[in-house]
């Protein structure tokens, strides 16, 4: 795994140019005709889409994820959470691999003012999904999840130390991706009070995608919450709605692209109607001994070229 990550990295300073699957020298036209290149870029591009789209995937991906809330309080402010949530996954043997997802959140928090508010890192959020390495038709994974309270401002986080099961199920079909993500939290540790009271909360999300030519897909992934302490006209979240995604190539780094779109139809007085969601994932597929020899080779010979002539 290092090991491929320090191609990429070398491959990111040298080759800016190349594409985002390693290939070998281009063949005349003879040999490979350019309709078997795009067939073959195609594929490689749809394959990258269904394992971006898995959150169980054999895959390192680096997601920078931005969540704006509108309309909230009595003075319609806006509330704005960067989520950095890098994806490793491990390899437990030949017959199970550990996936590791934590999301580490920037959030401008606005008060009931017009104007002030919170600005900071939330309280981290690390989860693990024991996964089996070759899974069959149905994908799945499972393992604990925490809140660990992480925040730089009492207004930021629960101030709780939380845990509960995490649990993920999708398939693949043709050109699909359906599944669903869901967990429970409850606080174990921290003060009682008032103002930070015991954590019990639930998530779902459950995820349609469709994949279409180039690495477009269309994309709906609405995360429904409930809080189950809250008073009656408190305890549920519930946006409808989606966007449109691409897998696509910053010079030479692979990445996933996405905008959505969401309203709340339930939602606790005074939160947002509406949200926005824009991320950008940073991919690096497993390249094949072939496709690392070939990224050294063509980097032996672009730092050959740039040696200045004598």
């Amino acid at each position: 795994m290092i090991r491929r990550i320090l191609l990429l990295s070398l491959s990111l300073i040298f080759l800016p140019g190349m594409p985002a699957f390693a290939q070998n020298s281009p063949p005349s036209a003879a040999q490979n005709p350019p309709t078997a290149t795009a067939e073959s870029d195609e594929a490689q591009t749809a394959a990258l889409a269904k394992a971006a789209q898995n959150p169980v995937a054999n895959l390192i991906s680096f997601p920078l994820q931005n969540n704006t809330a509108f309309g909230i309080g009595p003075y319609k402010r806006t509330q704005n959470v960067l989520n950095i949530q890098p994806v490793i996954p491990f390899h437990l043997g030949k017959n199970w691999t550990l996936i590791t997802r934590t999301i580490l959140p920037v959030v401008w928090q606005p008060n009931d003012q017009p104007t002030q508010g919170w600005y900071g890192l939330g309280d981290l959020n690390p989860t693990f999904f024991l996964s089996p390495a070759k899974p069959g038709k149905l994908i799945w994974g499972a393992g604990p999840a925490f809140v660990l309270p992480w925040a730089t401002a009492e207004q930021l986080g629960q101030g709780k130390l939380s845990m509960g099961p995490s649990v993920v199920a999708l398939v693949q079909p043709s050109h699909f991706t359906i599944g669903f993500l869901a967990n429970n939290y409850w606080s174990v540790a921290g003060h009682s009070n008032l103002d930070k009271p015991a954590v019990n909360q639930f998530l779902l999300q459950w995820f349609v995608n469709y994949n279409m030519k180039k690495g477009w897909y269309l994309t709906s992934g609405p995360i429904i919450t409930a809080n189950w302490r809250a008073t009656s006209n408190n305890v549920w979240n519930v946006p409808f709605g989606g966007g449109v995604g691409r897998i696509m190539k910053l010079g030479f780094q692979p990445v996933n692209i996405t905008a959505q779109f969401y309203g709340n139809a339930v939602h606790p007085p005074g939160a947002s109607p509406w949200n926005m969601k824009l991320q950008i994932a940073l991919l690096f597929p497993k390249l094949t001994k072939q496709q690392e020899k070939m990224l050294l080779e063509q980097k032996l010979k672009q730092m050959e070229q740039e040696q200045p002539q004598k």
